[in-house]
């Protein structure tokens, strides 16, 4: 854990969060400043600042597999979603805590932004 980290602090129940899914890995909880109908966020409970950070040590299948099932549980995965993962500054990361973005609820456009 990373004491200053905001999304350290919503897995400790700090901060107060609309969580949709837990595992004992991984939390999924609605995004405050959504770009969809539908986002949510899947965070790894263990502090990695970037996939940059990731080591050989963690498969990220669970990241994968809960963000599928939030989509599902969310009513998005028969119409589609997209699941984005931004990386440092210029990939527009703005938390320093690996999430992934789970988006739906309306047709994702290409390029994006």
């Amino acid at each position: 854990m990373n004491e200053s980290c905001l999304f350290c602090r919503i897995v400790k129940g700090e901060i107060p969060a609309d969580i949709v899914a837990r595992t004992d890995d991984a939390i999924a909880f609605r995004d405050i400043s959504p770009k969809a109908p539908t986002h949510i966020l899947v965070i790894p409970k263990e502090h990695v600042a970037s996939l940059d950070e990731v080591g050989d040590h963690m498969d990220l299948g669970f990241l994968v597999r809960l963000a599928r099932e939030v989509a599902k549980q969310e009513g998005i995965g028969g119409s589609g979603y997209r699941v984005v993962i931004n990386t440092g500054e210029d990939g527009g990361q703005t938390v320093n805590h690996l999430h992934l973005h789970v988006l739906g609820g309306r047709r994702m456009t290409w390029p994006p932004g």
